[in-house]
């Protein structure tokens, strides 16, 4: 079991790795397009949650490039139970910020523009779905089995 675990952390460590310098290339992409410093840093933050808590939570941990297929399991399940600060405005934050990721990772080549047509049109159709579930997830007059209304 410990063998396990440890090849676990290898792998997270590794993608963690490289994820710092997308997230550095991110943050110095969106500077050059003229966003402001925190506007800067509140996008970065939202795809560091993402790749390096969402994408590395299971086995096997997944890069950001693979990860551009699962914001419908982010947004609408994991972001909702893992984050305390989850709420309707949070998750538009977070789709804005992915995407804008997303698009810097397609830039650069790291996924394709299938997969970022695909992301957008996850986002458009998944929004308010995943909007319904954090009202309902947040209502104390709603039974948590009821939450999840996929």
């Amino acid at each position: 079991m410990t063998d396990e675990y440890e090849v676990y952390e290898q792998k997270c460590k590794a993608i963690r790795e490289a994820n710092a310098k997308l997230l550095e290339g991110f943050g110095a992409w969106m500077s050059g397009k003229g966003l402001g410093a925190a506007t800067v840093k509140k996008h970065v933050s939202n795809a560091d949650f993402y790749i390096n808590e969402c994408l590395t939570y299971d086995d096997p941990p997944q890069s950001a490039a693979e990860g551009v297929g699962r914001l419908d399991y982010f947004l609408g399940d994991w972001f909702i139970r893992k984050a305390m600060w989850a709420s309707a405005s949070s998750i538009r934050e977070n789709a804005t910020s992915l995407k804008k990721f997303y698009t810097y990772l397609a830039e650069i080549g790291l996924v394709s523009a299938d997969d970022l047509a695909e992301l957008r049109e996850d986002i458009k159709t998944g929004m308010p779905e995943w909007i319904a579930t954090v009202r309902r997830y947040d209502d104390p007059d709603v039974d948590g089995v009821d939450v999840w209304q996929w």
